[in-house]
């Protein structure tokens, strides 16, 4: 049996993991699905990186958590690189997927096209509490491009605004990922173009890891909803020994 940890992304909460977290523990494993500070009901949406890292470090702690296969599903790869700098001892395996990977001073907005910084920050404008919330259109062609329409919905439906600090801080590490001795691995669904293909997630941002393992398998950004056992699949594949 292995303890996995599942981060999730910008706009989601731990809950929206629970059906991929349900395939892992009928397969034998325990699996916790956190909410990152920020996105948990009634955080302040002026919530910056440092505290959200900061949270995962304090869930592993609180929870004794050790020997521990922690996953960051894209923003959470932010939170799961700045976990393993500051309690990497309880780690056994990062696994990135479609996540962001971060060296020291990059932030998230570093590693995404130039279009999404711009609309962003208006979004950010317009709503005025330091948070940001993605357009629909973005949503159902780039990100859940595997999905049915009513799907689609039901999913854009339950995300909640995320603080935009989060994307413009940059993260303070002792370490980067290709010098930490963790072991690492990449899972890539080759449909995603929530970045652009020509803008990649793997191997422009996997790479930045040094040596890991790549798992890949089809769908989109948002294969928790719409194909939840083929990534818990993927998840194990990539967490075993």
């Amino acid at each position: 049996m292995s303890t996995y940890v599942l981060v999730h992304g910008a706009w989601h909460s731990g809950a929206e993991l629970e059906p991929v977290a349900s395939v892992i523990r009928a397969a034998g494993h325990q699996v916790f699905t956190p909410t990152i500070k920020g996105n948990r009901p009634g955080d302040a949406k002026t919530t910056g990186l440092d505290e959200a890292i900061q949270s995962i470090v304090d869930y592993l702690a609180e929870n004794n958590l050790k020997d521990v296969i922690l996953l960051g599903h894209s923003y959470g790869g932010m939170i799961i690189t700045g976990v393993a700098d500051r309690a990497g001892e309880r780690i056994r395996r990062l696994v990135y997927w479609n996540a962001f990977v971060p060296n020291n001073g990059e932030s998230l907005n570093d590693m995404v096209p130039p279009i999404y910084l711009g609309l962003f920050d208006a979004i950010a404008a317009e709503r005025g509490d330091g948070s940001v919330v993605l357009p629909f259109p973005i949503w159902r062609e780039a990100f859940i491009n595997d999905a049915d329409l009513e799907t689609a919905q039901r999913t854009y439906d339950i995300l909640n605004p995320h603080p935009l600090k989060t994307f413009s801080d940059k993260i303070a590490l002792n370490t980067n990922p290709a010098d930490m001795t963790v072991a690492k691995s990449y899972i890539n669904c080759t449909e995603d173009t929530a970045l652009p293909h020509g803008y990649p997630w793997h191997p422009r941002l996997s790479e930045k890891l040094g040596l890991f393992r790549l798992i890949q398998v089809p769908g989109s950004h948002e294969l928790c909803f719409s194909n939840p056992k083929a990534l818990a699949q993927a998840i194990m594949e990539a967490g075993r020994d």
